[in-house]
């Protein structure tokens, strides 16, 4: 009987189930992650319980035939949180361990190439977070930025905004994913509120932000409005750089 890998969401909680399917010597299961929640209702439920044991033996085994870029590779596709990317990601972790030898490169095997082009669309936005993710500050002294990435890489960002925002507190949140990180000039932590989907990025609300960060605002905005040469206007070259749904987090392409 198929089996259904019902887990937690976590990079852990995966590593979990692929410990449970070795175990339990499974030939016909899937996973349900929360945030997709599909159940086959002719499968039987398995619920995995993430354990760090158990999570830790199958990365060690994963260290033995994945290179430092190989296992980021498999991190970044893991995060894009893809319908059935688990799937992709056990049957490449399950083809090293049966090759018994770095098959990281091995593009000839579908799901293999499916893990490269995932981590590198992953890798990508990460950096187009790290570029245009904009601070504004709030009345209690914080710099706060909203943000819809396309995958779950506040995870991949953290260190970067620590360390190029080491003086100041600052918290920037994934509205589609309800959880942010708060750096209060000591660490980062995870923390979750209660904000509507629906807040707009783009609009600097006078409730909120410092009457400073309303004029610093405007004052991009007329300098970066006086700095444009119209006739050296490139818009398909701009917005290959900058694509529009990032838009939203920059004040000079506010109206």
């Amino acid at each position: 009987m198929a089996v259904s890998l019902k887990y937690d969401g976590s990079f852990e909680g995966f590593l979990t189930a692929v410990f449970d399917i070795y175990d339990l010597k499974l030939t016909l299961f899937d996973f349900i992650h929360p945030k997709h929640g599909e159940v086959n209702l002719f499968n039987e439920i398995h619920d995995v319980i993430t354990d760090e044991e158990k999570s830790d033996r199958v990365w060690k085994g994963i260290e033995q035939y994945f290179s430092k870029k190989g296992r980021s590779r498999l991190y970044y596709t893991f995060l894009s949180e893809q319908k059935d990317i688990e799937n992709v990601l056990f049957e490449t972790i399950a083809y090293a361990f049966k090759s018994k030898t770095n098959i990281e490169n091995d593009f000839t095997y579908s799901a293999v190439l499916k893990v490269a082009q995932m981590a590198r669309s992953v890798h990508r936005e990460k950096h187009r977070m790290e570029a245009f993710v904009r601070f504004k500050l709030t009345k209690d002294n914080i710099y706060f930025s909203a943000v819809t990435p396309d995958f779950n890489v506040l995870p991949l960002i953290s260190k970067h905004f620590e360390k190029r925002y080491a003086d100041q507190q600052w918290l920037i949140y994934d509205l589609e994913r309800q959880f942010g990180l708060f750096y209060n000039l000591e660490k980062v932590e995870i923390v979750s509120m209660d904000l509507p989907k629906s807040l707009d990025v783009s609009k600097t609300d006078a409730s909120t932000f410092t009457e400073e960060e309303l004029d610093f605002q405007q004052l991009w905005k007329d300098y970066f409005n006086s700095t444009n040469i119209e006739s050296r206007k490139n818009m398909k070259l701009h917005i290959r750089h900058v694509p529009k749904r990032y838009w939203k987090y920059l004040s000079e392409k506010q109206p």
